[in-house]
């Protein structure tokens, strides 16, 4: 009751403030559009317009010089699985969360889709938060037995059902809850573990869509994607890394408009902090480091590991197809969202993994317009949401304002001036120097 009171009473301060106008600015909107000396006005947790005339008594920020974008979306993250450089089922807790939350927004990334291996207690989350990132969720996600997700999480974290009727029942245990989404895993980790059979994954689209709900599919390899793709998943939540992917999957996924999330710092972050040590003195690193998790990736003894782990060429010759695939699928015309399984383990770094990203995608090709695109209007289709995503009117006001062009360096997005969230300013990651 107490925690209801105080969001009845947030609302109503929102209500009562006089319009803010940010003038002066360079506005890059998510919908690939530019306006240069605009001003972007936002009434309460709402944007009311951009270059509307100066409302009475409204309050002006000066923003000459600067950028401002949409607030970022991670349209595949998790919450509640680390803690500092470990993971496992006591972290997930309701502060814990919450402190993730805050992390991401602090980074620009104000909202979050959290694809599968949450408690229930997400559903009662969603909606709550005001400074830290606005949840959307998978709830648990649908597994296998002794397989896929390989993770050290509890019974209650994930569903692994063995027949299609057990499949069916946790879709529809799931679908009481109203997920944003429905998250299968469709992988064997390399031959390492049983895959989901077709008959399962396809009782769960059929039973997700019987419910209304859209299906995102982890995958690793080509032919489980175009199976996917066949069935109808709306969302396919990892690139295609076993081989180039065929044409006729292109094809398909632009014509079905299933939306594709590259997640390329997924097997990056595998290898990278070995690779550049240097990257763990950026300063714009330090609010998603904590001390123990710092004293790790820069110890001599875990750098040698990674360097000389068997898995680790594996990793990158995943990393160097997940390139060429969203090179192949953006040149197709495939949507793509920015997702990063950042917080699925300790280092995919919440916040941080998201601007690398896009770096990532960059580098693979894309635009930097293309990108942010990317990180903005697709994923809050991802999200199955139109409220956020784009500065228009009548749009949730969640953006970031920067001090350097992204256009111009995509890495500009780590040049944090200020992040407002749902109308309201909140604290910002140092911008780094």
């Amino acid at each position: 009751m107490r925690l209801t009171s105080l969001l009845l009473l947030s609302t109503a301060l929102f209500a009562q403030q006089s319009p803010t106008i940010l003038q002066h600015a360079t506005i890059i909107d998510g919908t690939g559009r530019v306006r240069k000396d605009a001003s972007l006005q936002i009434d309460g947790a709402r944007i009311a317009g951009i270059n509307l005339p100066l409302a009475r008594g409204a309050g002006t920020v000066d923003c000459r010089g600067k950028f401002i974008i949409p607030g970022l979306i991670d349209a595949h993250g998790h919450l509640g699985i680390t803690r500092g450089a470990g993971s496992g089922p006591e972290n997930y807790t309701p502060e814990n969360v919450a402190a993730q939350l805050d992390r991401y927004a602090r980074y620009g990334v104000t909202t979050v889709l959290s694809l599968g291996l949450n408690r229930d207690l997400v559903y009662g989350l969603r909606g709550q938060s005001q400074a830290g990132a606005t949840i959307f969720t998978a709830g648990r996600g649908i597994g296998v037995p002794n397989g896929a997700p390989p993770l050290n999480v509890a019974s209650d974290q994930v569903y692994r059902p063995s027949t299609p009727d057990e499949a069916r029942a946790a879709v529809r245990e799931m679908a009481a809850h109203h997920p944003d989404i429905v998250k299968i895993w469709v992988d064997d980790i390399r031959g390492a573990m049983p895959k989901m059979s077709p008959d399962v994954y396809r009782a769960v689209i059929e039973e997700a869509h019987s419910n209304h709900l859209r299906v995102a599919a982890h995958i690793y390899y080509a032919a489980d994607a175009a199976a996917l793709v066949a069935l109808g998943v709306e969302v396919i939540a990892h690139s295609v890394r076993d081989r180039d992917v065929d044409p006729a999957l292109v094809r398909a996924m632009k014509a079905k408009g299933t939306i594709y999330i590259p997640t390329l710092e997924l097997d990056d972050s595998f290898f990278l902090y070995a690779d550049h040590p240097e990257l763990l003195n950026d300063p714009f690193i330090a609010g998603a480091l904590n001390p123990e998790l710092k004293a790790m990736l820069t110890s001599g003894e875990w750098r040698d590991k990674v360097k000389n782990d068997p898995a680790t060429p594996k990793n990158r010759a995943s990393f160097d197809m997940a390139v060429r695939n969203l090179r192949a699928m953006h040149a197709g015309g495939v949507k793509i969202a920015m997702g990063t399984d950042s917080g699925a383990t300790p280092l995919r770094l919440q916040g941080y993994a998201e601007h690398l990203e896009m770096e990532l995608m960059k580098r693979a090709g894309l635009s930097a317009m293309d990108v942010l695109v990317s990180a903005t209007r697709t994923g809050a289709a991802v999200c199955g949401v139109t409220d956020r995503g784009t500065l228009e009117t009548g749009k949730v006001a969640d953006f970031v304002i920067l001090n350097e062009d992204p256009l111009e360096d995509i890495r500009n997005t780590r040049k944090i001036w200020a992040v407002w969230h749902n109308g309201q300013k909140i604290p910002a990651q140092e911008a780094s120097k």
